[in-house]
């Protein structure tokens, strides 16, 4: 006997069973929950210490940056996610009154993994594109030290650069900040024991 289909979920009913989770966080697209499962210790890494180097740069300013678990909306009724960090710059707004999940980041970052980079690269970047209030979305490899960031123009069009390198700087233009890499991969090992290997065991 076949199982019966389940039945597609409204935003609105993700978002009750989201908030009642305890363990798991899940995204949300088309009607569907997927739980995400956990990072390695080079991606936690990674994440963290870019997300400390951006809140040094913007402490003076109107910018907040938040980790992973900042739930971001990019459209009512697409998709529900959670960045590996999101910075929103003056009032933060949220969706259904809650302060819970942010409808206008400036700059979203994701660290890829081998298991979701496909997806960050394609769907996820496509659906990112959609945010009105989005300047900025960067990609940070744990493969080896490059960050590639991809900016809105004033048409409507994206533009493409990347930083390559532990002596290199990453210039996040819609915040104003300039992040080197050296500091974004601090104590990250790779297999190779050399920047440019891969990281090791576990990633």
């Amino acid at each position: 006997m076949s199982a019966q289909p389940q039945p597609r979920l409204t935003p609105e009913e993700y978002l009750e069973i989201e908030r009642a989770a305890v363990d798991v966080r899940s995204e949300f697209y088309d009607g569907r929950m997927y739980a995400m499962s956990g990072g390695t210790h080079p991606h936690a890494l990674i994440a963290l210490n870019l997300g400390a180097e951006l809140r040094s740069a913007l402490k003076r300013g109107s910018c907040v940056v938040s980790g992973s678990d900042t739930r971001v909306r990019v459209s009512p009724q697409g998709l529900y996610t959670y960045p590996d960090l999101a910075v929103v710059c003056g009032e933060p707004k949220f969706a259904d009154g809650r302060n819970d999940t942010l409808v206008n980041p400036i700059l979203l970052v994701e660290v890829l993994s081998p298991s979701t980079e496909a997806q960050d690269r394609g769907f996820k970047a496509q659906q990112y594109r959609k945010v009105e209030s989005l300047q900025e979305y960067a990609l940070v490899s744990q493969v080896e030290p490059r960050v590639e960031v991809f900016r809105r123009q004033a048409g409507g069009s994206w533009l493409f650069s990347e930083a390559v390198g532990m002596d290199s700087v990453c210039r996040f233009e819609s915040v104003g900040a300039g992040i080197a890499l050296a500091e974004i991969y601090s104590k990250v090992t790779f297999e190779s024991g050399e920047p440019g290997g891969r990281p090791s065991a576990g990633a």
